[in-house]
């Protein structure tokens, strides 16, 4: 079979582009190699504004923050897989900006973030709130401090652990029509501690409230909520479940708090192997007023002193002789592991 030189030539030719072709679309497909962006305020840094290096961030990289208190107000929308890092919650600080309400917010309408995690700072609340999580999916908060309101809306598959809130004039968490997860927590000093409203699904597990002026935690409208392992202590009232929520409560310590639970007559719940201690009463039903209900109390639970090491100083810890351990599936109530015993002693 013979060829042209003008055949030859273009079937050359139209190789030549294919094997082109070929090579951007591999050149298209290859992730970027995951960068370190900085920001530092003297200048040190890729950048001295945090949300110009959120804005350059691309999918896979990590915003460092040095030490340092910013004057600056932070947005994260239409991102995915960032990690923005501090350089520790007692060295960097998100002040905000004069003009705005809030601080920090994650997603916003109609755009959303994906797959961001926050660490290793502090974040002071500007005009009632300090942190807002908007529309997203797969957020995750550890080792963060918030002075003041964290708030979500329609948000899935967030994770808050090893965060200290606290401070607001209102609402410690607040979340709604969300899923939640609520881990290793330490919130304090609101007028309440965790507020949970729409058809949220939420899981509290070893978290400390305390020091709220109502109660620690409340579970509202259609919500689904889990309870493991609290320590829901000095508060104004411990546990509210109403409306129509679906509860499951057990392995929690509710004491020193004026009321144990609160639980609305629609309200679906679960309860075993809680600890309540010193509360004006352990259960109560939604009322006008409410009314004492002993009847609502589980058969597992305990009404002993759950023996902590200085409630006074808020130390929530067990003693070694509390009364507390190997309590059905648990190890231990409450957040918080018991001392070891002294081996001379044991």
């Amino acid at each position: 079979m013979k060829f042209s030189m003008q055949h030859i030539f273009l079937t050359t030719l139209l190789l030549g582009l294919m094997s082109a072709g070929y090579a951007v679309a591999q050149a298209e497909n290859t992730a970027p190699v995951p960068r370190t962006i900085t920001v530092a305020l003297d200048g040190s840094g890729d950048f001295s504004s945090i949300q110009e290096a959120v804005d350059s961030a691309w999918k896979g990289d990590t915003v460092l923050i040095k030490a340092g208190a910013y004057a600056q107000d932070l947005t994260v929308h239409s991102k995915e897989k960032i990690k923005i890092v501090g350089a520790g919650a007692d060295k960097v600080t998100l002040l905000g900006r004069s003009e705005l309400v809030g601080v920090l917010h994650v997603g916003k309408w109609p755009y959303g973030a994906t797959d961001i995690e926050i660490s290793g700072l502090t974040i002071k609340e500007h005009g009632g709130h300090a942190l807002g999580i908007f529309n997203g999916n797969h957020i995750t908060l550890r080792q963060v401090h918030v002075k003041g309101m964290v708030f979500g809306q329609q948000v899935e598959d967030v994770r808050i652990e090893d965060c200290v809130i606290g401070g607001s004039e209102t609402t410690g968490v607040h979340f709604s029509d969300s899923q939640v997860l609520l881990i290793g927590n330490l919130i304090h000093d609101n007028d309440h501690g965790v507020y949970v409203t729409g058809k949220s699904s939420v899981r509290l597990e070893h978290n400390i409230i305390t020091g709220n002026l109502f109660e620690a935690v409340v579970i509202s409208d259609q919500a689904k909520a889990v309870l493991i392992n609290n320590t829901l202590v000095k508060n104004g009232g411990g546990a509210a479940f109403l409306g129509l929520t679906t509860i499951e409560a057990s392995g929690n310590i509710l004491s020193l708090n004026k009321v144990g639970f609160l639980i609305a007559t629609s309200s679906q719940t679960k309860m075993s192997y809680n600890a309540l201690f010193n509360n004006a009463t352990s259960y109560m039903r939604v009322g006008s007023p409410n009314i004492h209900a002993p009847e609502l109390q589980a058969e597992s639970d305990m009404t002993a002193d759950p023996r902590f090491v200085d409630a006074e100083h808020d130390d929530f810890r067990l003693k070694p002789d509390t009364t507390l351990l190997n309590r059905g599936a648990f190890r231990y109530l409450g957040a918080l592991p018991p001392l070891l015993v002294p081996a001379q002693n044991r």
